[in-house]
């Protein structure tokens, strides 16, 4: 299998993502768009996977590339391609299959709990409630045709399944010690501490202690999502 990543942004590259593909032996490929790199053809990969950033999808009078991106999403996805979105990528996703993106009532950063909300094979290894990692601030209407897999006190859209070829989660379980420290570098501004955002020495103090089952519930996840 070939994996192509879209990525944003420097510090949100595709963490425990990557590190499953190499030990799968699959191959992989960057359109890094910090750098003006050219978006991909479904010809060329097998699976996209489209990652974070701090930027919205409905920004494209700023980011000219937007229009682009979705131009390459949309042809993945018609293509029958394996298309997975990450945060920002589940909300390109989203407004892809035509569904509005927007700013939510209020950020959600940190560690939250989050609970699957119906049966699907993509979640089955997954506890009925499990903590992830949140840096988001917009959300999306459930595309049409697609099955909802997760909910947070904060935020009712978490995750999603379209056919049994393209997902998206709001959170991020591909999260890495190095990762996460670019992440709260980057963005601290945001970093309030009220409401569902917490500190950076909050989001710290528990990597620890989270970061290793992210690991496994990511794993476990893009395992059933290659073979669906």
């Amino acid at each position: 299998m070939h994996i192509h990543f879209i990525q944003h942004v420097p510090f949100e590259y595709p963490g425990s993502i990557i590190d499953w593909a190499a030990k799968n032996q699959y191959t992989t490929a960057f359109t890094k768009v910090y750098n003006n790199e050219v978006f991909p053809v479904p010809a060329q990969f097998d699976m996209l996977v489209i990652m974070g950033g701090p930027m919205g999808v409905y920004e494209e009078d700023e980011y000219s590339w937007i229009a682009l991106e979705k131009q390459c999403i949309k042809a993945a996805i018609d293509a029958g391609k394996k298309v997975l979105g990450i945060c920002l990528g589940c909300q390109f996703i989203a407004s892809v299959l035509g569904e509005k993106v927007y700013p939510h009532t209020h950020k959600e950063i940190g560690w939250w709990p989050v609970e699957k909300i119906t049966h699907h094979i993509l979640t089955e290894e997954l506890p009925a409630r499990f903590t992830a990692f949140h840096w988001h601030g917009d959300t999306f209407n459930l595309p049409g045709g697609a099955v909802q897999l997760f909910a947070s006190a904060a935020c009712s859209q978490q995750g999603f399944v379209y056919g049994n070829h393209v997902a998206g989660l709001q959170f991020h379980l591909e999260v890495k010690q190095d990762l996460l420290n670019g992440m709260t570098e980057h963005e601290a501004n945001e970093l309030t501490g009220q409401g569902y955002v917490q500190t950076a020495a909050e989001i710290s103090n528990r990597v620890q202690a989270e970061a290793p089952r992210q690991y496994i519930y990511m794993w476990a996840f893009l395992e059933k999502f290659v073979r669906l």
